[in-house]
């Protein structure tokens, strides 16, 4: 069982442990390329949740200065390179696609992002077009998708924002969203 709380401890064999622990994290971070739970984490390591937030916590701070970053959501954790050596990776990866988002993308993820679960149809109210081409689209790219349906006649699909939402827009929760739309 891995125990954070003795990182400090000169124990030997606590340290070892701390350490391994959190080359375990690493690597499966490294391996799933997406966000991976905290559960999953402990399960897989044979400790509590508690004991890999705080350890993944620790391991953030460790990657500050460096080209790779551990990003921290409310119930899981991804590693993935900093956003600043985009045009780097590109390059070196000859990744050539324009991925940016057209005006009316945009437009739909913003109203997705401060008011979700939302339908198409309240979408579509909001912006006065058809929205049907635009949902598919941000659903496709992952940055949105379908967390059940609305209980009335028809019972038309809700769509909210993904993990990889947060990502792409470095925010670590949506409440991060609403404190940035205040200021």
């Amino acid at each position: 069982m891995i125990n954070p709380n003795d990182a400090n401890n000169t124990n030997d064999t606590n340290n070892t442990n701390i350490n391994q622990g959190a080359q375990a994290v690493e690597a499966i971070l490294f391996a799933a390329r997406y966000p991976v739970t905290y559960e999953k984490l402990a399960e897989a390591l044979d400790s509590t949740e508690d004991d890999i937030k705080t350890l993944v916590s620790e391991m953030a701070e460790s990657y500050a200065g460096r080209g790779i970053e551990l990003i921290i959501y409310d119930d899981s954790c991804l590693l993935c390179t900093k956003s600043i050596y985009e045009d780097n990776i590109k390059t070196a990866l000859g990744l050539k696609r324009n991925t940016t988002l057209s005006d009316s993308s945009l437009e739909v993820l913003a109203v997705i992002a401060y008011h979700q679960p939302v339908t198409r149809a309240f979408i579509e109210q909001i912006r006065g077009v058809d929205s049907s081409y635009t949902v598919g689209l941000l659903t496709d790219r992952e940055l949105i998708e379908p967390v059940g349906r609305l209980d009335v006649p028809g019972r038309p699909m809700l769509y909210a924002t993904t993990e990889t939402f947060l990502r792409c827009f470095g925010l670590t929760s949506l409440d991060e969203l609403k404190s940035k739309a205040g200021e």
